[in-house]
């Protein structure tokens, strides 16, 4: 089984992230993951725009894999997120790196992206590493 099949496997367990909005796990490597988000009526606000809670939940899907896969348990600490632009397309990518690991807290940054490469959001992460 590959590491992407690994990685679905497990997070799949995410019954929101993965079903309720659809987003799906693209790509894991070493503190990193990528998803994606093909848009339809349920992920948009009533002026017609991209909900921000889909960009919310993009990134945090993408950092509890990036920092859990093959790796000691981690949770957020906090977030922040900056919403940048309207996304112009119907597809949505985040990826998430680690920027710093350390022995017991983690620092990601998560960027979001549309189809035509449009940066519509930037997430920073502090995660805090517990014990299995």
């Amino acid at each position: 089984m590959s590491d992407l099949e690994k990685a679905r496997a497990f997070f799949g367990k995410d019954i929101y992230a993965s079903e309720t909005t659809g987003i799906v796990i693209t790509e894991v490597g070493d503190r990193y993951a990528k998803v994606e988000l093909d848009l339809d009526e349920r992920h948009y606000n009533a002026l017609g725009h991209v909900m921000g809670g889909v960009y919310f939940t993009m990134s945090d899907f993408a950092f509890a894999i990036a920092s859990n896969f093959n790796s000691d348990p981690c949770v957020t600490l906090a977030s922040q997120i900056v919403f940048l632009n309207s996304a112009r397309g119907r597809h949505l990518t985040a990826e998430a790196r680690c920027l710093k690991d350390g022995r017991n807290t983690s620092f990601f940054e998560i960027s979001i992206t549309d189809e035509q490469g449009t940066s519509v959001a930037k997430v920073t992460t502090e995660g805090r590493k517990i014990n299995g």
